[in-house]
C-alpha cells in the first residue's frame, strides 16, 4: 500500500502512539482526496500519512489539504513538513527512509522546537521609478549597448541597496531568531520583499502588536502579515539532500509552501 506523507512529528506529542506499534488513525482528520490521516510510528518519531492511490492526480485542492493537515499537527508537535506530493510506495520504503535519516530529523526537530514562522510581505515603491529596464541587443556590441548595460546595473544596485535597508529595518524592529528574505520587482512598479521570520511561539502576540505599530509608522510601505505557520522556510534550510533518489524519501523533507504556489498553508494556532 502506498502512503502519502505530510510531515514528521514527535512521537511523544501523540499519546495514542504510546500503546500502538502500528499506524493509528487521527480522529476527525482527513487529508488528500478525503483519505483518513494516520500516525505512523517510527522509533521516537511519528510520520503523518494517509493511504494513497498512485493513479490519482494531485490538484490545487490537494495542496490545500496537504497544508491543512500539517497545520493541524503543528498544534500538537514540532513538525518537519514534507514537500507537497511526497509518496512512499510501501511500508518498507517509508520505514527505511525514516530509519536512515532519523538522527538528522531528531536534530532538526530539536532546533525548531517551540518556534514558529511569521510571514511578512512588504511592498515598496521602486527607487528607480517605473522606467522599464533597457533591453540589451542580442549582438552585444556598440556604445549604446554598453551604456544600457551600465544603466541597468546601476538600477539593480540601487534596488538592492533599498531592499537591504528595509530588510535591516525589519530585522531590527522584530528581532527574529532567524530569517529568510527574498525580493522581486512587481509589474505595478513596486518592489516586494518576502520575509519569513522564525520566532518563539510564546512571542506571537507581541510580534503581531509590533506589526500593527510598525505598519502605522512606515506609511511609505504596504505591509501584510500572515502566520503563525509551521517553520517551512527553516526546515528547507536545514535539509539539503545531496542527490535526488527515484523514490521520494524522507530526506526530502522541506518547505511545503513554496511548492504549492496557488495558496499559503493554513495557519496553526500559537
Amino acid at each position: 500500500m502506498a502512503w502519502y506523507a505530510y510531515c514528521i512529528g514527535e512521537k511523544q506529542a501523540f499519546p495514542a502512539l504510546a500503546r500502538h506499534r502500528k499506524p493509528v488513525a487521527m480522529e476527525s482528520v482527513f487529508g488528500v482526496s478525503g483519505n483518513q490521516v494516520f500516525l505512523y510510528p517510527a522509533s521516537d518519531l511519528a510520520v503523518i500519512v494517509s493511504e494513497h492511490n498512485p493513479q490519482e492526480t494531485l490538484n490545487q485542492r490537494s495542496g490545500v489539504d496537504h497544508a491543512r493537515v500539517i497545520a493541524d499537527c503543528f498544534q500538537h508537535s514540532t513538525v518537519l513538513p514534507f514537500r507537497f506530493g511526497t509518496v512512499f510506495n510501501d511500508d518498507e520504503s517509508l520505514r527505511k527512509s525514516i530509519r536512515s535519516n532519523q538522527r538528522q530529523f531528531l536534530g532538526n526537530i530539536d532546533k525548531l522546537r517551540g518556534r514558529t514562522e511569521m510571514h511578512l510581505k512588504i511592498f515598496v515603491d521602486d527607487c528607480c521609478g517605473r522606467e522599464v529596464e533597457k533591453r540589451l541587443g542580442a549582438e552585444g556590441v556598440g556604445r549604446e549597448y554598453l551604456s544600457n548595460l551600465r544603466e541597468n546595473a546601476s538600477r539593480a544596485r540601487e534596488r538592492q541597496t533599498r531592499a537591504r535597508a528595509v530588510s535591516f529595518q525589519m530585522h531590527r524592529l522584530f528581532i527574529p531568531l532567524d530569517e529568510e528574505v527574498s525580493c522581486r520587482l512587481m509589474d505595478n512598479g513596486k518592489m516586494m520583499l518576502d520575509i519569513a521570520h522564525l520566532i518563539d511561539r510564546k512571542c506571537v502576540e507581541r510580534y503581531q502588536n509590533k506589526f500593527i505599530t510598525t505598519s502605522a509608522v512606515m506609511r511609505e510601505c504596504q505591509m501584510q502579515l500572515s502566520g503563525p505557520w509551521p517553520p517551512y522556510h527553516f526546515v528547507h534550510r536545514l535539509t539539503r539532500p545531496s542527490h535526488a533518489p527515484s523514490q521520494p524519501a524522507a530526506s526530502h523533507v522541506a518547505a511545503a509552501a513554496p511548492t504549492v504556489p496557488m495558496m499559503e498553508p493554513a495557519p496553526a494556532l500559537a
